[in-house]
């Protein structure tokens, strides 16, 4: 397929959607719990699958940036999740089809137009779902192999990097999500997500708080930075948010630093070294912004405001900023127009970003990253918009091309280095969304756990192949959960908080009654039946990654 030039182009455009949940399932339904993962695939995992194929009938290629976060990929194929979506979807069918003579019988034809388009659009679903015998990964494997898209990685659970406490636990996140990579796709990844486009280069690092079974703070010792565990993990690319290239790099003539790759100080004379990409200020907040940016059009449809029960949405967003009962009526078509009308300014901006390096003799590239969620559910026309993109980008008499980030390296590979400071694309561009007030106990358990683990890892007695490899599988698992970014994000934020909070708390005191199950064995050799059964029970629940390797976390 073809990004859309018969010659060579002037420039690259390069999208990097980020898709991820945190582990969900036998985690809670509803509101917060496996309906997360329901919405997600209904509304955008899906619709991105079917707007790729329609690409492709067309011999056009999105050629997307396509992360795919291993703990993501472990629920779109797990049993629960494939036996309950076309349950939901049945209930969302049910919903909209009482909506729709609710709304007929009280004369709101409008509402009962609306309702019927949900009807239409969940039909489509539950059919796209099983035309894919079910398969949400298969799919985008398909699409990754014929061309239209590279799927990239991201840390196993989502930890946030830059506050992880031992390097084992650093490269035991990456090295575990680069293996499940591999085995749901085939193929090693070439580049990576970093959680949260959070960075720390190496150097002497504190912990910011103590562990919980420690009365101070370690002192500060040599850490290795994220580029070289990245390194280590055979990750040849990574993205930051912009400000850590504009603080360091030196400008690349008249574009800036941030429309051409950098090669991470630190590594070069690694055998493997690492190639960071910037996310580009003038098209980001255009897309991302719910107050300023496309998603605020009074045409779209609004997120926040649902019929209940049922939970779907008949309002457009009006005002941005409006009380919700000053909402008015959807209307579909007025929105996809108003969809086609942002992509042709998305497109002008780009050129405009680009067209000053058209003739500098390396094409730039401008790298557009965004959630993948923001494309169908949080802005239900963003798939739409996108297809938009893709098509006026691809028209032959237009100088830029879309691109892949690892096929612009093969092309042009980056030759100059820059030393990257720590930060995140977070508020702020810290790290304080994730290490606060309200969030530092978690970072105390944190410490305390890793090391735990490091020093279980280290214990040949582990390796058994029978209970000790069975508990110290387990208890990497629960504390990759622990690891998860998500926790402090939705704290903080206050998302879902007592949610976050309790998933938290249930994972530590799994995690505690581990290690008195690891004391058990290491006693007596083996599990009580009482001990036994309180193993297998957790395998159950928390049974993601099933090959992770206990030994990652190791001291080596």
């Amino acid at each position: 397929m073809k990004s859309g030039k018969s010659g060579q182009p002037s420039a690259y455009v390069s999208f990097t959607l980020h898709a991820h949940l945190p582990y969900v399932i036998h985690h809670g339904t509803w509101p917060h719990g496996l309906e997360w993962l329901h919405e997600a695939v209904a509304e955008t995992y899906l619709p991105l699958i079917a707007l790729l194929r329609r690409l492709e009938r067309d011999g056009i290629a999105l050629k997307a940036n396509l992360s795919l976060s291993p703990v993501l990929l472990e629920q779109l194929r797990h049993p629960t999740f494939l036996e309950e979506f076309p349950k939901y979807i049945e209930r969302k069918l049910v919903y909209a089809r009482e909506d729709e003579n609710y709304f007929r019988q009280n004369g709101e034809e409008r509402f009962a137009e609306t309702a019927v388009f949900w009807q239409q659009f969940y039909e489509r679903t539950l059919r796209e779902f099983n035309e894919l015998d079910r398969n949400v990964v298969g799919a985008f494997r398909h699409l990754e192999e014929i061309g239209a898209i590279e799927i990239i990685t991201c840390a196993a659970t989502h930890g946030y990097l830059p506050l992880l406490g031992t390097d084992e636990s650093l490269t035991a996140q990456l090295l575990t999500g680069v293996a499940a990579h591999e085995r749901h796709l085939g193929r090693k990844p070439r580049g990576i997500w970093i959680p949260d486009c959070g960075y720390r280069p190496a150097g002497n690092w504190s912990a910011p708080v103590h562990a919980s079974s420690e009365e101070s703070s370690w002192p500060p010792f040599e850490r290795i930075g994220v580029e070289e565990a990245l390194a280590a993990a055979g990750i040849e690319f990574f993205f930051v948010d912009t400000h850590l290239i504009e603080q360091r790099a030196r400008p690349d003539g008249a574009l800036g630093p941030v429309y051409r790759p950098w090669l991470v100080d630190g590594v070069l004379s690694h055998a493997h070294p690492v190639t960071v990409f910037a996310r580009d200020p003038k098209t980001g907040l255009q897309v991302w912004s719910g107050d300023s940016g496309y998603p605020a059009d009074p045409h779209y449809l609004e997120f926040h405001h649902k019929r209940w029960p049922g939970g779907l949405r008949y309002w457009q967003v009006t005002l941005a900023q409006s009380d919700m009962e000053l909402k008015t009526p959807y209307f579909p078509e007025r929105a996809e127009e108003r969809a086609r009308i942002h992509a042709e300014h998305f497109v002008s901006l780009v050129y405009d970003a680009l067209k000053v390096g058209f003739d500098t003799g390396r094409p730039p590239i401008l790298s557009a990253l965004y959630d993948a969620e923001l494309f169908g559910h949080w802005w239900f026309e963003g798939p739409l918009w996108l297809e938009h993109v893709a098509r006026l980008i691809a028209k032959d008499d237009f100088p830029i091309a879309l691109t892949t980030a690892g096929e612009y390296l093969a092309k042009y590979p980056a030759t100059v280095a820059v030393a990257l400071p720590e930060g995140s694309w977070g508020k702020n561009g810290n790290n304080e969304v994730w290490l606060n007030d309200d969030t530092s106990w978690t970072w105390s358990q944190i410490y305390r756990v890793e090391r735990v683990l490091r020093d279980i890892a280290g214990d040949d007695r582990w390796r058994d192949g029978g209970w000790g490899e069975r508990l110290a599988k387990q208890m990497a698992r629960e504390v990759l959960l622990l690891e998860s970014s998500d926790w402090q994000f939705l704290i903080t934020t206050r998302a879902a908080r007592d949610y976050a909070e309790k998933r938290f708390s249930g994972h530590l005191a799994e995690f505690v009654e581990l290690e008195m199950l690891w004391s058990e064995f290491l006693a007596n050799g083996r599990l009580s039946e009482a001990g036994e059964k309180a193993l297998t029970a957790l395998e159950e629940r928390d049974g993601l990654f099933a090959d992770v390797d206990p030994g990652l976390w190791a001291v080596r």
